[in-house]
């Protein structure tokens, strides 16, 4: 991590900031569409040079978010966390540094006052806490912050896919039981109102119980997308399974859903994984096709 690679969006009188842990992350697109190509990434021309190489791999970031109000410090999914264990290497023995990044936007971690973790995979609570040198103990990053997990996320990973086979629980028993041991948490609906302004919305399908975040101040709006996509080539095939939906039919209707909901809307998106830079719109291209514009990119 580092603050060059901080960016932050104003929204009224909200600031939304990223904190980033792997920048520009490489990959095959089928790492997030397990049926898409090169050739298919290529062919939308918009997608270069910001969130694909000439090869025609995605590029993506993995990344925090700070929310801050005019007296409220928010931070939205806390990425995967320094010196931990993890099923790939890229994601192992990451260093310190994310709350340095977070001192950089004038927040302390003692003044945050909500963590809001909008599904409950290992990218997303892995800096709820920190590793007590002394101890070895996973003890709250955030000692005076109410965590908020959704209610049927929690309870669908404790009762099906916790050790399902599938899914290691050692980012659960690091990152989310110590949170729920010390009763910090909050278990939340999909409708649930943090702050005047930011509340959630359901997305269910990638989990099943995901849910997102809107921002609305001064008539502005933005919203953090969580997991409901991964790349900005969902957004024109938003219908498409995604590779790590555990309902991949309700993934595709929920992104698709989503796409015609903020599609031309003036609606800020801030996507959890887009690279840089990583804000932008949804808008219609003149062959109808949806396509994400980020902040500062030309039309092409």
């Amino acid at each position: 991590m580092a603050t060059e690679h901080i960016a932050s969006w104003k929204v009224g009188d909200v600031t939304i900031s990223r904190i980033v842990e792997l920048f520009d992350f490489r990959d095959d697109i089928h790492m997030a569409m397990a049926d898409a190509t090169a050739e298919e990434v290529l062919a939308l021309g918009w997608l270069q040079p910001h969130y694909a190489t000439p090869e025609g791999q995605m590029r993506m970031n993995f990344q925090g978010f700070v929310v801050q109000t005019p007296d409220r410090n928010i931070v939205v999914d806390t990425c995967i966390g320094a010196g931990r264990e993890r099923d790939f290497d890229v994601f192992c023995n990451l260093p310190e540094g994310f709350l340095e990044d977070l001192a950089s936007l004038g927040v302390k971690r003692e003044n945050v006052d909500t963590v809001f973790c909008t599904h409950l995979h290992f990218d997303h609570v892995g800096w709820n806490t920190y590793k007590c040198p002394e101890t070895g103990e996973f003890k709250p990053t955030f000692p005076n912050a109410r965590y908020l997990f959704g209610k049927t996320e929690y309870e669908a990973w404790q009762n099906d896919i916790r050790n399902d086979g599938h899914h290691s629980d050692t980012h659960l028993v690091e990152g989310v039981d110590p949170i729920v041991a010390l009763g910090m948490a909050d278990f939340i609906d999909t409708d649930h109102q943090i702050a005047p302004g930011i509340r959630v919305e359901p997305s269910h399908g990638h989990t099943p119980g995901h849910i997102h975040v809107v921002i609305e101040s001064q008539g502005e709006k933005a919203v953090v997308t969580g997991d409901l996509m991964h790349h900005p080539m969902q957004c024109a095939m938003p219908g498409r399974h995604a590779t790590f939906d555990m309902n991949k039919q309700a993934g595709a209707a929920t992104r698709q859903a989503f796409v015609d909901k903020y599609r031309d809307s003036g609606t800020l998106v801030i996507g959890a994984h887009f690279a840089h830079p990583t804000a932008g719109h949804f808008v219609s291209a003149s062959d109808g096709e949806t396509w994400f514009r980020g902040l500062g990119v030309a039309d092409r």
